[in-house]
């Protein structure tokens, strides 16, 4: 049994995001990354939902877990698993914030992002 698994961020990433509302607000569906979590699972890939929304910061995090396997049944077709959680199964993260980083260098592996550096 596989136990590996692709991260996908809710807002802003799978879902569209205008601000926050509450945790019951979820955004419609960008069509392109829908088709592309749609087609993983197709294939057999377990995809799951990695949103700060069900961190452990938010002492509401079962309803919003409740509110996100929702959308996923509604749009996706299939509940997905939620966390807030990196494993050692987990593939890849697909997020709209994330700046992909070469393994053991530190290194940005996207020229895009060569231009946008910050140095925090």
């Amino acid at each position: 049994m596989c136990n590996e698994w692709i991260g996908v961020d809710l807002d802003g990433t799978l879902a569209l995001y205008d601000g926050w509302h509450d945790e019951y607000h979820i955004g419609e569906p960008i069509p392109l990354m829908l088709e592309r979590v749609k087609k993983w699972i197709a294939k057999g890939i377990e995809v799951k939902i990695f949103t700060a929304r069900v961190s452990s910061k938010n002492s509401n995090k079962e309803a919003a877990c409740f509110v996100i396997r929702k959308w996923c049944e509604k749009h996706i077709g299939v509940p997905l698993d939620v966390t807030a959680e990196k494993d050692f199964f987990m593939m890849e993260l697909w997020d709209d914030r994330c700046i992909s980083v070469e393994t053991n260098s530190g290194l940005i592996k996207s020229a895009d992002c060569l231009e946008n550096e910050v140095d925090y």
